[in-house]
């Protein structure tokens, strides 16, 4: 791996190469994954792979081989892209239209793999706005901002320690620094053998972190990985805590969408991708994939027939891989396929949005992390930030709300939890005791990648015992230092890496958050612990 140029911005994955441009604030220590070596593009009669999920990663994956001359046709079971990001259209009382989706996601700075993606049809990112803080505010009444934090580590640690109200004099003072020293060198695979055999929350009680800090920072951040802290793995904790604390000078800066997601990001980048000649079949699932003996590629049957391929990348959610391999017998070796088969979802969640005929109060931000008010993990105010929201609270001089809660019980009775959501919401913002709710519209899930304990050597990697069959998705397990959104893109184009290896072409280059420690001495301090 290389550094990145002083002052330089990561350019956008796979454009071709240009005069760098200075850009002030980009961490001058983000890490270059070099492309593998090859042709320029494919000569002579294109492969043709399949692409099955029209997620993030099959979005990446399809660009990454387009783009490099290969033939593209890409599978998915819903009506349009996007996987978790979709979204559908809905009809509110009024008669006007409105977009469902699940709503807030923050595309932090440091996503570089994933706004590289984005930059394909909207080189500029103009579809995505910043938001001025992450806010965050616990029942008990105190408030966490990371709007003055500084951005580079360690100074981002040290500030947020002391800007929040959790971290006392006394409960500093009752820390255990030398368990705390692990996460001042996170590197991958090296942090999952040491920590993902305990919970993230074993973790922060040996840390001993302030309780208050635990549930109004930390239990809203591992809770963003649709888990409970007692359930997630300590390893993926720390790997965030390096991405967006100690390992990335970006902060945690992040822009949201000025616009639903279809017609902000994935029908743009669904034209983009028919340009390099990829066919998008939405609506068509598929059913099984067959090896082809002889090592002459895959047959994919599904809604569509059956079809022969010379590769395929499964981008699919955890539930859809698994329901796909089961399908499949002959996919994979049979440790692979007992491997895949003991993935787990996480708990269920419920995205809640309702349309108010009055505003919230007008210094409620566009979004807010929240603990401590029954299953309510976040609240957004979208017309602060997007445009079809923003265009109906003009129109009727209302608000539309959004709220959140994960990692529910799977027994939950769904009209009570949506029910009191909106108590909670009363709660935190109470102007909307007097609301009327003249719509709502409830998404239930649970269809997210659980990361347990000790379940790290569970997850596939990119590649499979078939070499014609490669594996992209945030559940995949990758050496570099990503998660959520960004492991789903970087994971899809190292899976049309893979790919274009086998055919002498060269891939893809990514980029990634510095791969360890920022320093020496913040190094050296993490081998103390070791010892």
């Amino acid at each position: 791996m290389t550094t990145l140029p002083r002052d330089a911005e990561p350019p956008a994955v796979g454009r071709a190469p240009r005069t760098v441009v200075p850009r002030r604030g980009r961490d001058r220590r983000a890490r270059v994954v070099p492309a593998p070596p090859g042709r320029a593009a494919i000569t002579g009669e294109a492969p043709h792979v399949a692409v099955i999920g029209g997620g993030i990663a099959g979005l990446a994956a399809a660009t990454g081989l387009a783009e490099r001359g290969v033939r593209v046709t890409l599978y998915e079971r819903e009506p349009g892209l996007g996987g978790r990001l979709a979204g559908r259209r809905v009809q509110l009382t009024d008669g006007s239209r409105a977009t469902m989706t699940r709503g807030f996601h923050a595309f932090f700075r440091q996503y570089y793999n994933l706004r590289g993606l984005l930059r394909r049809a909207d080189p500029a990112l103009a579809a995505l706005t910043g938001l001025p803080d992450y806010p965050l505010r616990h029942s008990s009444g105190l408030h966490d901002s990371f709007a003055h934090v500084p951005r580079t580590p360690p100074w981002s640690a040290l500030g947020f320690a002391l800007l929040s109200p959790t971290f006392t004099v006394r409960e500093l003072a009752r820390m255990n620094p030398r368990a705390a020293l692990p996460l001042l060198d996170v590197r991958v695979p090296g942090v999952y053998e040491r920590l993902d055999g305990v919970s993230a929350r074993q973790l922060l009680d040996r840390i001993r972190f302030p309780e208050a800090a635990h549930h109004l920072a930390f239990e809203v951040f591992s809770r963003s990985f649709f888990a409970d802290p007692e359930e997630l793995s300590a390893a993926e904790m720390a790997l965030m805590f390096h991405i967006y604390f100690l390992g990335s000078g970006e902060g945690l800066l992040f822009d949201v969408p000025r616009e639903p997601f279809p017609q902000a990001l994935w029908e743009p980048l669904g034209r983009y991708l028919a340009g390099h000649g990829a066919a998008l079949r939405t609506g068509c699932a598929v059913e099984s994939v067959e090896s082809v003996p002889g090592g002459a590629g895959v047959t994919v049957r599904g809604a569509h027939g059956a079809t022969r391929h010379d590769a395929v990348v499964l981008a699919l959610d955890t539930d859809g891989l698994c329901h796909l391999v089961a399908a499949s017998p002959g996919l994979g070796g049979r440790d692979w396929r007992e491997r895949v088969l003991r993935l787990r979802t996480a708990p269920p969640f419920l995205v809640s949005r309702l349309w108010l005929d009055r505003p919230v109060a007008p210094d409620r931000p566009g979004f807010l992390g929240t603990s401590g008010f029954g299953p309510l993990d976040n609240v957004s105010v979208l017309e602060r930030w997007e445009g079809e929201a923003a265009r109906w609270a003009s129109r009727t001089g209302g608000s539309v709300v959004e709220l959140h809660a994960y990692a529910l019980a799977a027994d939950t009775a769904r009209q009570t939890r949506q029910d009191r959501l909106i108590d909670q919401l009363q709660r935190v913002y109470p102007e909307t005791r007097e609301a009327k709710v003249v719509d709502a519209q409830h998404e239930w899930r649970a269809d997210c990648p659980l990361f347990p304990v000790g379940g790290y050597h569970d997850r596939p990697t990119v590649h499979t015992p078939d070499p014609a069959v490669v594996v992209a998705g945030d559940l995949v397990r990758t050496e570099l230092p990503v998660a959520l959104m960004e492991r789903a893109a970087t994971t899809g184009f190292l899976a049309a890496n893979a790919l274009l290896a086998r055919w002498g072409v060269r891939g893809q280059t990514l980029w990634t958050v510095p791969d360890r420690g920022r320093s020496a001495v913040l190094r050296g301090l993490a081998r103390v612990a070791g010892t």
